[in-house]
């Protein structure tokens, strides 16, 4: 594993409820051709001078409409988060629709957006999901578990 990834990525897996969540949001993608139909957490890469909080609530913006309140991070194998490639790694934080957010929308990054339930840990984790995101679907299921 890398020293250090030159890509950092940032994930939201939004909750549907702060206190007693019974779904996270999934989004799927609409390109590349390669991972068309799949589902991921929704957010995208840090710009230069971003914080990595900062950038997930303006990818969480521009992707969904939706503004976000942060909670805890969903802790990786690695400082920089979960090891998408060679070159990039992802860190993913919970969260909930801010106050007043209207509800998250597909936008021209996915093809939809849908609330999965945690009821199910199964049925979430038989989505086809893109590779990289399933481990860390496995470790939000344990986190939300405890």
């Amino acid at each position: 594993m890398p020293a250090a990834f030159r890509t950092q990525v940032v994930g939201a897996a939004l909750l549907d409820d702060l206190h007693r969540p019974t779904a996270f949001l999934a989004a799927q993608r609409a390109y590349p051709a390669g991972l068309r139909g799949l589902w991921e957490f929704p957010g995208g890469k840090q710009e230069p001078g971003e914080t990595c909080e900062a950038a997930l609530r303006r990818e969480c913006a521009e992707e969904l409409g939706a503004a976000v309140e942060l909670l805890a991070e969903v802790p990786g194998p690695h400082p920089q988060g979960w090891p998408l490639q060679e070159t990039a790694a992802m860190r993913v934080w919970t969260g909930v629709l801010a106050a007043g957010s209207p509800d998250p929308a597909a936008g021209q990054d996915h093809l939809a957006v849908r609330w999965v339930p945690l009821g199910n840990a199964a049925a979430a984790l038989a989505m086809p999901w893109i590779p990289a995101d399933l481990p860390i679907v496995r470790a939000l299921l344990d986190q939300l578990a405890d």
